[in-house]
């Protein structure tokens, strides 16, 4: 009969599961509140994909206005330039060669 605990002891045992379900509900009902919804989460996941996508054509749109800013810049500036500066070069060669 010794081995046998006494029901004060046996209260207090309760008890003390008692407290600690009550903690793993708490627990529990956290880490649910922090869980994403799985509607939420595919909501948030194609708006991350439009917003790439979007992010990606405005890319390409900037790459073709720079290679069109250089075609610019070659037919405005350097083609003329060399057409003036070309004759003034060979005039030069000839007329330090004669």
């Amino acid at each position: 009969m010794a081995d046998e605990p006494t029901l004060g002891e046996v209260q207090r045992r309760m008890e003390q599961a008692f407290i600690d379900l009550k903690d793993d509900m708490r627990e529990l009902g956290a880490r649910l509140d922090s869980k994403v919804d799985q509607q939420v989460y595919d909501l948030r996941h194609e708006a991350l994909a439009q917003r790439v996508s979007t992010l990606e054509t405005l890319r390409e749109k900037d790459a073709e206005r720079i290679v069109a800013t250089r075609r610019w810049l070659i037919g405005a500036v350097v083609v003329p330039l060399i057409s003036v500066l070309l004759p003034v070069i060979i005039m030069l060669t000839r007329g330090v060669g004669s």
